[in-house]
């Protein structure tokens, strides 16, 4: 793909907001750099009451979006009681197995959690390791974000690469709800984002994160996605989470100066979700 004379428009989110002090922190400092137009919060967290008041006056201006990573596999979705392991969250979509009761209830009360200490509905529900497209969860999804929201519902994230850059994690990940999802979203009238780049495996041999990113800004069609899981090295991570180090390494690509000249090369403009939503207000069509 050449670069194109007019910005292509990307939503660059970095995941996991309030998992711990080394992310939550690494997420300020880089919205306070103008680095991110969206991030997505873990509201299970213990974490979240305290640092939602240190995120609002992080983006006192609105100047990104900040939404919901919809959790059923963390150990803090374990604690409240429906959490699971994701290969069980995997075998449950395929099998059918969400009770789609049980799935409202779980949805209406992170919603509740992210209201409560937010002040605000979420610009957009994603989820964390990709739950909110899986089967039982995405139908049960499209419903409450319809009836809650009703006409300004927040933009939901595909998560389904783009041809140029499907790899084996990330046609799995599309084959557990992608197309399900986005047919659901369209048929409900609610906008979403149809593509999603920066999936990794997060090895630690394998292409550097800048390196990755510019290949996925090169082919990323307009108005997708980009996800990022960066944190600050200067405060403390969860014990519990193996990919402190890459999430070191994403905050140093992204807060440093290659990142700017990697956009302005590309022709890549960063813009909050509803920037890129078509005439008709309900997600982008497909390319």
């Amino acid at each position: 793909m050449g670069i194109e004379s007019s910005p292509r428009r990307v939503v660059l989110c970095a995941d996991d907001y309030a998992l711990s002090a080394s992310v939550s922190r690494g997420i300020e400092a880089l919205a306070a750099q103008g680095r991110l137009s969206a991030t997505s919060v873990m509201v299970l967290a213990p974490r979240w009451p305290q640092d939602a008041a240190r995120l609002r006056a992080c983006v006192a201006d609105r100047a990104i979006d900040v939404g919901l990573h919809l959790d059923w596999t963390s150990p803090y979705a374990r604690a409240a009681g429906h959490g699971v392991s994701l290969p069980v969250a995997m075998l449950r979509a395929v099998l059918g197995a969400y009770d789609p009761r049980t799935a409202r209830a779980v949805i209406e009360r992170q919603l509740d959690a992210f209201e409560a200490h937010w002040g605000a509905p979420p610009d957009h529900v994603d989820g964390h390791q990709h739950v909110q497209q899986f089967a039982g969860i995405a139908e049960a999804l499209v419903e409450v974000l319809s009836r809650r929201y009703g006409a300004r519902p927040p933009w939901l994230r595909i998560s389904e690469a783009p041809a140029p850059l499907r790899d084996a994690k990330s046609r799995v990940i599309a084959a557990l709800g992608a197309a399900r999802l986005r047919c659901r979203a369209r048929e409900a009238g609610l906008p979403f984002r149809p593509w999603l780049i920066g999936i990794s495996d997060f090895a630690a041999d394998a292409t550097p994160f800048g390196a990755r990113l510019a290949h996925g800004l090169a082919h990323v069609p307009d108005g997708s996605v980009c996800m990022c899981h960066p944190g600050s090295p200067e405060h403390p991570h969860d014990p519990l989470d193996g990919i402190a180090r890459a999430r070191e390494a994403e905050y140093a690509w992204l807060s440093g100066p290659a990142f700017p000249e990697t956009l302005a090369r590309l022709g890549v403009q960063l813009v909050r979700g509803r920037a890129c939503e078509d005439a008709r207000g309900a997600g982008s069509a497909l390319p």
